[in-house]
Parts: structure tokens; C-alpha cells; sequence
């Protein structure tokens, strides 16, 4: 029982020892705060306080466990400081050193536990989209912060116009302009809470304006926000579509200014096995290029295997638009589609490609008669 255990032991270590994520490090993120929800709900917790005490201690085990292996590892690669000023090992680190450190303290245990929350931390860089979202606030960090510092101008301005306005009426609210920063920055953000109120006509004039102000704010945030992220799935998905297209073997006679404008006008489509992409008697509006995968054509009398770098489709391009055949794929496959005013673009830019595509509609039309 010991040899087999001992190949898997060190796949797992192995495994811990990376800076991604593990499914057992998920899992005691998932148990420990649950665990430390748990905790602060006292007729729960005394009935089963053993339990809940028993896996916070689990929890943090495998925690000291997880950044004690990173640490060796990375000792060993000598990159033992970079890991240490490192997000990712100052997560860890806090992680398996918060709680302990609060209980040798002196911290009552059951408030030392609630630092265990720290632990979700330890899954934000697997969060899909982050690094995306990283880079648009960098890329956009100056609009950004243009807004934020008209936010905090409109919040200033209106706290000491409410101030000077409202201090005779409402002293113990506006009394002064520190006060009134809370009413400015509540009615700014369009939250409301109604515990603050201005009551003059002209006080009501500015609420009125700073609430405008405010939606014209967070609309610009949410706008420049938006704008960063289409740019970045606009960038994301032109370089996977690039990728893609250098290894079509149809296009790689193509320099990168061809491949690049290429790029531009075809969309990439991922599609899982035994699915039907063109029914015969549709109307063909696109053709497809097969970047990874295989296809079958269904022909009369035959079916025709297509592989990675054919294309198909074209018939209803260049002729009759109605599709000859059934086509669907063997196998997981990814298709690069060409619609059918990005075709007639792209072969009045290359002409080469044109006659490529010709040609071999010319060929397959002579093969199915």
C-alpha cells in the first residue's frame, strides 16, 4: 500500500508546490470560512463546536502546509525573496501566519478565527478575467481617474454649498462641512439613505443637481469601464483568431500585413463532435476554414473527409448560393468563418487567394457530378 501512496503523495506536493490553485486548496478555502461563518452563530456552534473547531484547525494546516512546500520550492529555485514580496506569497503567508499569530496574542479565539476570511484571498488569481481586468484599469487608469477627480470635486463643491446653505436650518446635520460631506457623497453615489434631507428651495436646487452630476459620473466610469473591456476582448480574440490562421496551411504563403487582414474579417467558431455546421438546401452566407479538428462531407454517393488547413463552403460563395451538402464534424473541432462581404473583400485584395479558391471549387464541382 506504502509504494503506491508515495507517487501520489509527491504528485500532490508536486502539484501545491505551483502557484495555481489545487482542488484540495479550493476545498479548504470552501470549508474554512464556512467554518468560520459557523462560528459567529452561537446556537450552531455549541451544539457542533468540536467539529467546527476541528476543521478551522484542518483548514489551517493545509494552508501552513501549502506556503511551507511554496517556500521550499522556491528556496530551491532560488527564487525564495521574489516569492516572498510576491502577491501571491504575501497571500499565502498571510494565510497561514494570521490566525496563529492573533491567538499567541492573547486574541479571544472565536474573534482570532474570523481572520480565516483572509483565506478567499487566496483564490482571486484564479479568477477568470482578472488579468484582463488589471490591464483595462491600467490602460484606462488615466480617464479613470480624471472621473474620480471630478467625483471628488462635485462632493466637495456640494458639501459646502449645502453647508452654507442649510447651516441656520439644520445645524445639527449641516452644521458643519465635514458633516455635510456624508449627505454629499450619499446623494453623489444616487444611494439615498433619507437621513440627511436638505429642506430650503435652493438647498433642494443643489441635491437636484449633485444627483444629476452623479449619474453623469458613475455613467462615465461605466462607459470608459466598457469601452476598455470590448477593447480588450476585441485584442484577446484577434490573437487567438491569429493564431489560428498561421496554421491554416491555406493561408501560409501569406505575409503578416495579409494574415493580419485576414485576421480581421474572420470570426473563430469552437464546435464539439457530430455537429451538423451546413444542411444541404440552406442558404450559404460564409464559408469555413478548418484551423483544428476534421469535418465530413456528406455528398451523394459518398462522404468526403475534410482535416486541419481544407476549407469548405465556398460553392455557395462563388455560384448558387444554396448548400450542395451536409457537413458536420467528426470530432471537436475550431472553424475560422469567412461571411460572405468579408469574402468578396478579401479576394479583391488577393487576388492569389481568389484564384486558390476558384480553382478548387472548379476541382470539387468536377469530383461531385
Amino acid at each position: 500500500m506504502s509504494k503506491p501512496l508515495i507517487p501520489a503523495l509527491a504528485q500532490f506536493v508536486a502539484a501545491t508546490a505551483g502557484r495555481n490553485m489545487t482542488k484540495a486548496a479550493y476545498v479548504a478555502v470552501v470549508v474554512g470560512v464556512a467554518a468560520m461563518v459557523l462560528l459567529t452563530v452561537n446556537p450552531a456552534y455549541e451544539a457542533v463546536s468540536r467539529w467546527v473547531d476541528a476543521l478551522l484547525w484542518a483548514c489551517l494546516l493545509y494552508f501552513v502546509f501549502e506556503w511551507v512546500v511554496r517556500l521550499r520550492h522556491m528556496a530551491r529555485q532560488g527564487r525564495f525573496s521574489l516569492y516572498m514580496t510576491s502577491s501571491a506569497g504575501l497571500v499565502d503567508a498571510i494565510g497561514a501566519l494570521a490566525v496563529p499569530t492573533a491567538l499567541i496574542l492573547g486574541v479571544e479565539p472565536r474573534t482570532a478565527w474570523l481572520l480565516s476570511v483572509l483565506w478567499v484571498m487566496k483564490v482571486v488569481p484564479g479568477i477568470p478575467g482578472l488579468r484582463q481586468l488589471r490591464r483595462v484599469l491600467v490602460l484606462e487608469s488615466g480617464p479613470l481617474v480624471s472621473v474620480l477627480v471630478i467625483f471628488l470635486m462635485v462632493v466637495f463643491l456640494a458639501s459646502v454649498a449645502e453647508y452654507f446653505l442649510e447651516r441656520d436650518v439644520q445645524p445639527q446635520t449641516f452644521g458643519s462641512v465635514p458633516a455635510a460631506l456624508w449627505w454629499a457623497v450619499v446623494t453623489l453615489t444616487t444611494t439615498g439613505y433619507g437621513d440627511v434631507v436638505p429642506v430650503t428651495p435652493l438647498g433642494r436646487i443643489v441635491a437636484a443637481l449633485v444627483m444629476i452630476s452623479g449619474l453623469g459620473v458613475f455613467g462615465l466610469w461605466t462607459g470608459i469601464l466598457a469601452t476598455g473591456f470590448a477593447a480588450e476582448t476585441r485584442r484577446d480574440n484577434f490573437l487567438k483568431t491569429w493564431e489560428s490562421v498561421s496554421k491554416v496551411p491555406f493561408f501560409a504563403a501569406l505575409g503578416p500585413a495579409a494574415i493580419a487582414d485576414v485576421t480581421h474579417m474572420l470570426r473563430t467558431m469552437e464546435l464539439p463532435a457530430r455537429t451538423m455546421i451546413i444542411r444541404k438546401g440552406q442558404q450559404g452566407d460564409c464559408m469555413y476554414f478548418i484551423a483544428a479538428g476534421a469535418v465530413e462531407v456528406d455528398l451523394p454517393g459518398k462522404k468526403v473527409q475534410l482535416g486541419e488547413g481544407a476549407f469548405f463552403g465556398e460553392m455557395a460563395l462563388l455560384g448558387n448560393n444554396v448548400r450542395g451538402a451536409n457537413v458536420a464534424t467528426t470530432k471537436v473541432s475550431r472553424l475560422l468563418v469567412l461571411d460572405l462581404v468579408d469574402f468578396r473583400v478579401l479576394m479583391a485584395r488577393h487576388p492569389d487567394l481568389a484564384q486558390t479558391i476558384d480553382a478548387e471549387a472548379k476541382r470539387r464541382a468536377l469530383e461531385n457530378k
